[in-house]
């Protein structure tokens, strides 16, 4: 039986190719598809902050090509779990 932090990451592959596999490459984020992801998923609220999605894609493709691999998606969420937890953004 895997522990919950097996269980986790398997989550996290789950979602990350339930959105990359709607369309172009299947082992990469469009826009779009980073869009619907950060709606459905983190609740980003982009229609009161258009910009952010285009920030946030500026930040994470990293080698520029357009699209978002999984090991620039994994440092969001590595962003995300610092911010989420009290005693890591205080070490920041």
């Amino acid at each position: 039986m895997p522990s919950e932090l097996e269980t986790a990451m398997e989550i996290i592959i789950s979602v990350f190719h339930q959105y990359s596999s709607k369309g172009g490459d299947k082992d990469k984020l469009s826009k779009k598809e980073l869009k619907q992801l950060l709606q459905k998923e983190f609740g980003l609220e982009t229609q009161k902050y258009p910009e952010g999605v285009d920030k946030i894609m500026c930040d994470l493709d990293k080698n520029g090509d357009g699209q978002v691999s999984f090991q620039e998606f994994l440092k969001m969420v590595a962003a995300i779990l610092i911010t989420r937890n009290p005693s890591f953004s205080e070490e920041t």
